[in-house]
């Protein structure tokens, strides 16, 4: 059998048998894939180090026959154990879990495995708010998924300007002028930023962010339900 050597971070654990776990782990260069790993919940496992949830490790597997593989290695990358002394922050680190385990498909490209491990570097930081982490992730997300809103032209092609009001149309993710707009341009730079390449520590250097993210936050998740249907 085929022998893999990759980075891993694991989405989910399922106990098998007596000692056993499937999970079902997600790496960089072969997508989301199912291992079954074995004797993992015995006290003296030396893969099971390697397979905790909020980390980022080395693993070694064996391709098998069906859809599912061995697991025969693993070794501990990055621990973000900041997470889990915090019970808000360990709720968030599920949700993002789940959340990017059903917006992915078996052969999913790299980024989104760096959008979680970032997203678990930002969530280890104590520091940073965690609505600013959970927005910017979820705007990446529409990201790699290829439903970014147009943040340079209105809907009639024209720029958007510092001085007009919009509002925001779902279909063609793009801002319609509007006297009565809900959104300005502060709005928008706001969402330029949760869709740049900035990570949420750099973005949170900007004064006065949150009020402007919980503000466009509705453009965010509502274009998550409708086009990737979490």
């Amino acid at each position: 059998m085929k022998q893999i050597v990759t980075k891993g971070i694991v989405l989910s654990r399922t106990d098998y048998g007596e000692s056993d776990r499937i999970l079902n782990v997600l790496t960089p260069d072969n997508g989301k894939i199912s291992l079954m790993a074995k004797g993992t919940r015995k006290i003296k496992s030396k893969l099971a180090g390697g397979i905790e949830l909020f980390c980022l490790s080395d693993i070694t597997f064996l391709v098998g026959k069906g859809d599912m593989g061995n697991l025969i290695s693993s070794r501990l990358i990055t621990y973000y154990g900041n997470i889990v002394t915090d019970l808000d922050r360990v709720q968030l680190g599920y949700k993002l879990i789940k959340m990017l385990n059903r917006a992915t498909e078996a052969h999913t490209e790299e980024g989104y495995f760096e959008l979680l491990d970032k997203s678990f570097e930002a969530l280890n930081n104590l520091e940073l708010d965690i609505d600013l982490i959970l927005f910017w992730f979820e705007a990446q997300l529409l990201k790699l998924s290829g439903h970014s809103p147009n943040l340079k032209y209105d809907q009639a092609e024209k720029k958007l300007l510092e001085d007009v009001s919009y509002n925001f149309d779902y279909e063609n993710m793009s801002f319609v002028s509007s006297a009565e707009g809900k959104f300005n341009s502060k709005h928008i730079k706001t969402l330029r930023l949760l869709f740049s390449n900035n990570l949420p520590k750099e973005i949170s250097k900007v004064n006065n962010l949150l009020t402007t993210i919980k503000d466009v936050s509705p453009i965010i998740t509502t274009s998550l339900s409708t086009y990737i249907r979490l």
